[in-house]
Formats: C-alpha cells, structure tokens, sequence
C-alpha cells in the first residue's frame, strides 16, 4: 500500500500520518528539496526574485533579444553568397534538401552587400545603419534548427523545446539571478499589436513558479494605462489600495501556511505586490519623452525604435532580460514580394538597432550588455513556386528554412567583427561549424555565468534545463 492510499484509508490526518511514518515524511522532504534546487540552493519563498549569484563570473549581466519574427532571409540580410546571383534562374546542382513547400530556380538577391568596419564583414544595404557597427557584431551563419514550420521554430529558440511546455530562456534566467529592482518585471516582453504565434508560450515559465513568466507589455500603446492593463487604479487612492492588498496578502499568508512549497501561491503573493509596487516606478521608464530630443532622433520614428529605447530605460533600471519582438503582426515571413516587404521590414528596425547599440555603447552598458537579433529560422536561396492559396500567385519569395540561417550577438563578452560558421555556396544548409539552438542557448547562459547543465528544476521525477540532454557551449564567440 503506498502513502495515498494510506491517507484515504486513514482516519488520521496527512502530517500525523507522516510524523508517524518516518520514511514518508524523508521522502517529502527529499522531494521539497530537490525540486527547488537552482543553482546550488534552495528558492526564497519569501522573495523568490531576491537577487542571485550565478555559477561563476558573467561577462553579461543582461539580455536585449530582438526576435526578428517569421523568419528574416539570411542570404539578403548577413549571409552574402554571390552564386546564388550568378546562377540566377538555375536550379541548385543535385538534390536540394525537402522544404515545407515547393521551390525552383535559385533567386538573385535584391539587394547590395558591402564590407563594413576593420573587419570588414559582409552586410545587406538593408541594415546600412546597423552594419556601422559591424565591428561590434559576431555573426553567426551556420545556425540550423529542427523543422521548417514556425510554431515548433518558435518554441525551439524561445524554450528550447518544440513540441512540450517548457521555461522560456527569460524564464530560466530569471529563475537563476533573480532581479536588480523588486519594483519592477525581471522578464519582460513587448511586442506591438498583440501576441505572435505560439502567444504567451514564447515567453512562458512552463513548470517553473509563474513568477519567473515574463511580463507582456502591447507597445503599440504610448500612454501606462494602455501599455499595461489594469496599473492604474482610478478609484483608489495609493493608500488605500496598500490596506486593500495587506487584508488580501493576510489572507494568501495564511493559505500559504497550511501549503507550504505552493508555487501558485508563491507566485500569486508577488505578482500582487510587484503590481502594487510597479505603479510608482513603470509610468516614468516607458516615457521615453523624458529622454532628450538628441536621443529620440537617434532612435528615430515608429513603434520598434520607441520599444528599443523602452528597452535601454528598462535596462538601467534593473530589468535583467528583455525580449523585444519585430513583425508579430506583419511577419519577416516573406513567401512573396521579398524586395518589398524586407525592406519595410528592415526599414522599421535598422536605425532603431543601430541607435541602441550607440546608446549602449555611450552609457558603457554594451560590454555586459548581450543583444542579440535573429528569428526562428532562415529563408531558402531558392524561390518559392505559386501554389493554390499560397504567395499570392508570384515567384518573388522564398521558402522557409531551418537547415542553415543566421543569428547575430553583440556586447556581453562576444567577440566583435567576426563571422562564425557558414552555409554552403548557395545559403541552403549550415556546413561549416554547425550550431544548433541549443549550442546558442547554451553559449548565451554561459556568457551570463551559468552552466547550463547544471541550472536545473526538478520536475515530475528528473532534472530539466534550457538545452535538454543537449548544448555545447561555443568558446570561439566570445572575447
């Protein structure tokens, strides 16, 4: 008979029962103990956001990943790969790896490359701004995921799983250090006009406590009351709503008593004061106006540059990981009118980019700063042939493409002015110093002082972590 089945047929309550059984009650708490092992000891139930030291020294101390959503085409952005234009027309000799959809000929890139910087790496005239700092970038090119589809793309680079609820990489972060400001989301997620594909998953905690969730903010809103729901309490005075959340908070405490370890309630107990707390602190950060004219013509117009800048603000404040997303709406998924569409797309980011890097740069935040820009896979060199309810009838897109794409980092402890890797001479697949996404999750928890087999939660029954059973952490990349 096993402990639940005593308990049912029992008429002592459950602790009498493990006072009175030893080994039930070593079993419980070898179980409590494992399961909130981070990095070497235990969560603070009472903070569990209270900073954290990390494995060893970082070189990073913060994250900015602008996810390029959809998919952005590496041979016309940082993957310069001159055949595809001089055979034009031709189909790639041999066979081509399997796509989601049907391709054909090869297709010319619209667009000019140009060496930049002492190092003279090879950037599309898309991200002319962006590449004045090539010097700074490491750009990888022999990325390569598992599928050409998006959903399980976008959960592989956000959680490092394709199929299964897992942590984000935010989440997982947070978890580890905890946070720089108790008044303020260690996580954070802004993309404009709604979720992306996958919504919330691509910034969830998965199994670990909801507090380590990232904190979504719709920045296609300007004012506090729209950019984050509910923060403005037109009723109540802050005095009062301070008495209203210490009956509320007396109440969970005593819940949380008779339940102790209840991440639920854990997580219910901070999210009500980080809420509380948040109305004093939130409102001047996500006004950029604050910020000198100087500062607002280098970012420039729109809505990705005013999001970048929110990032920087969000930085100085403590805010350890900040995920900025680019074309939730209209995608970098371009299976038609390539020309057209990456240049809105690159046109809406590039000065933006290139503005948070200066800033970074001028405020001596980019050397334990990480950027990072990429999407979940890349483009194929190939163009896309028309289909019945696909790409409008044109031949001027291209196909996804996760055998071989490009992701860049910057700051943070990476080597700048350097290509990593390279995809074949057509761009098609990774062939040179493979690097799987979990290699690049497990490179970027190394940059911010983790091992990343050894930042575990224990969970129905095992160890689990960002990258698996998998991951090699890339020394070249970093300085």
């Amino acid at each position: 008979m096993n402990i639940s089945q005593l308990l049912s047929n029992c008429s002592l309550g459950r602790r009498e029962v493990l006072s009175k059984f030893g080994i039930g009650f070593g079993a419980l708490a070898l179980h409590e103990l494992l399961k909130d092992s981070a990095v070497g000891g235990e969560i603070d139930q009472a903070n569990p956001l209270a900073p954290k030291a990390p494995h060893f020294a970082a070189k990073a101390k913060r994250v900015i990943h602008i996810f390029a959503n959809g998919g952005p085409s590496h041979v016309d952005t940082f993957d310069n790969k001159p055949s595809i234009t001089k055979y034009a027309g031709q189909p790639i000799p041999g066979e081509t790896p399997r796509t989601e959809r049907p391709t054909g000929f090869l297709y010319a890139s619209p667009f000019k490359f140009e060496r930049y910087g002492q190092s003279g790496l090879e950037i599309s005239e898309l991200f002319s701004k962006t590449a004045q700092h090539a010097d700074d970038l490491c750009v990888i090119r022999s990325m390569h995921a598992n599928v050409p589809n998006h959903e399980p793309s976008l959960l592989l680079m956000n959680t490092g799983e394709a199929r299964q609820i897992r942590p984000s990489m935010g989440s997982w972060l947070t978890y580890g250090l905890g946070t720089e400001n108790q008044n303020l989301p260690a996580f954070i997620a802004m993309c404009p006009g709604g979720y992306p594909i996958q919504e919330s998953q691509n910034w969830q905690s998965g199994f670990l406590p909801g507090i380590y969730q990232g904190t979504y903010i719709d920045t296609v809103h300007e004012t506090i009351d729209k950019l984050i729901e509910h923060i403005v309490n037109s009723r109540l005075s802050r005095e009062q709503q301070r008495q209203q959340l210490d009956l509320i908070q007396s109440f969970n405490n005593e819940h949380r008593v008779e339940r102790p370890g209840d991440a639920l309630i854990d997580a219910r107990i901070q999210s009500f004061e980080l809420a509380y707390r948040m109305q004093g602190e939130a409102a001047e950060i996500f006004d950029v106006k604050q910020e000198p004219q100087h500062i607002l013509d280098m970012y420039g117009p729109g809505v990705q540059a005013r999001q970048l800048l929110i990032a920087r603000r969000l930085l100085e404040h403590g805010v350890r990981y900040i995920q900025v997303w680019h074309g939730a709406g209209q995608p970098w998924d371009s299976h038609d009118h390539i020309e057209k569409e990456h240049r809105r797309l690159a046109g809406e980011c590039d000065q933006g980019i290139a503005a948070l890097l200066t800033d970074l740069k001028q405020r001596d935040m980019l050397k334990d700063t990480l950027v990072i820009w990429g999407g979940e896979f890349g483009r194929t060199p190939t163009v896309e042939l028309p289909k019945e309810g696909s790409n409008a009838g044109t031949i001027s897109g291209r196909d996804h493409n996760h055998y071989g794409f490009t992701t860049w980092l910057a700051g943070g402890g990476v080597k700048g002015g350097m290509a990593y890797g390279a995809t074949d001479e057509f761009g098609f697949k990774a062939v040179e110093n493979r690097m799987h996404v979990h290699d690049l999750h497990a490179s970027i928890l190394h940059l911010m002082g983790f091992n990343h087999e050894k930042l575990t939660y224990r969970w129905a029954g095992r160890d689990f972590r960002l990258t698996d059973v998998h991951g090699r952490v890339i020394h070249e990349l970093f300085a």
